[in-house]
């Protein structure tokens, strides 16, 4: 697939679907192909399915349309999947991909086994906008889908700090910047800003770490009751496993915060060679070499201890 108009012939109705705990990344893409389409393809009718995103996202055009639960009765000639590696991680439409032939999936996670009838993966890509954006035709982008990709591509690079960041990352960023999007403040808002209540559930995570193994693994847990206690929740979680990963001396972070009781969502990170998402995937999650996550059950001293005796091997192998 090199263009989107290979699978829009015939097509009136287009449903659009993220991850579950929407990112950046996801957002941008699942928003820039709906005002994509809204645009140059006004016969289609399309709808995006996502849970709410955070008021951090609230500046790009049309997020307010988001539909949050999925109507049985209402049927699509074709279904997006964007920025889904595996299908229980389809957030709330779920149901509807359970029913779809005709399915699209556009992504960037190397675990991602091919979830559409049609799909473009590309693991060497930085985000799944930029995945998209080669597929549009640039002078037809307008302003407010520029700001949606260019969105994702920030969130997913780090802002262009992350390995994943390639030339055509750039190149890309440079022609969403050329449609006199507000480059500096989507970056400030959507991806730097964190309230007082974050901050401070931050500079609590990193006084509770520990070191494993020398000093070249970080891990760290945040419990139900300490996110209820700052009125946070998972949404809030942004950007920690990041700040542990940038400890001088260490390899890999292991971030992990409970979702239920004993049930923790782990997200994995590292900094040059080890492959979290190896260790991600014998946990049933997936993601890239240097950015993964999963679900694991225990206390968190089973959870670190059980990720601990996989993170070792690389470790030693260096």
């Amino acid at each position: 697939m090199n263009s989107l108009v290979e699978v829009l012939d015939g097509v009136k109705t287009a449903a659009i679907a993220g991850h579950v705990n929407p990112d950046g990344d996801c957002i941008g893409s699942c928003m820039g192909l709906y005002l994509y389409l809204k645009d140059n393809f006004p016969a289609v009718c399309a709808d995006v399915y996502l849970e709410k995103p955070g008021n951090e996202f609230s500046f790009i055009r049309d997020i307010d349309c988001v539909k949050t639960d999925y109507d049985a009765r209402k049927n699509y000639d074709i279904m997006f999947l964007l920025d889904v590696s595996s299908c229980d991680r389809i957030g709330v439409a779920s149901r509807l991909y359970d029913r779809m032939d005709n399915t699209v999936c556009l992504d960037h996670h190397i675990t991602n086994p091919g979830l559409g009838r049609v799909n473009r993966i590309l693991p060497k890509s930085s985000s799944t906008c930029e995945v998209l954006y080669e597929i549009l035709e640039n002078n037809k982008i307008s302003e407010p889908c520029a700001e949606a990709l260019y969105t994702g591509i920030v969130h997913d690079t780090g802002v262009f700090q992350y390995t994943n960041t390639s030339p055509a990352t750039m190149r890309a960023a440079a022609n969403l910047m050329e449609k006199d999007i507000p480059f500096s403040a989507i970056v400030d808002n959507s991806f730097y800003q964190k309230s007082y209540a974050q901050n401070q559930l931050l500079g609590r995570t990193l006084m509770e770490s520990i070191l494993l193994f020398d000093g070249r693994c970080i891990a760290s847990v945040v419990r139900q009751e300490e996110m209820d206690f700052y009125g946070l929740t998972s949404r809030d979680m942004d950007g920690i496993v990041s700040q542990l990963r940038n400890t001088k001396g260490v390899e890999v972070a292991l971030f992990l915060y409970e979702k239920d009781s004993q049930e923790f969502k782990v997200s994995l990170r590292s900094k040059d060679y080890v492959d979290v998402s190896e260790i991600a995937a014998l946990f049933g999650g997936g993601g890239h070499a240097k950015a993964a996550g999963c679900t694991m059950h225990g206390t968190p001293y089973d959870v670190i201890g059980n990720l601990a005796r996989q993170v070792e091997p690389q470790l030693k192998e260096a």
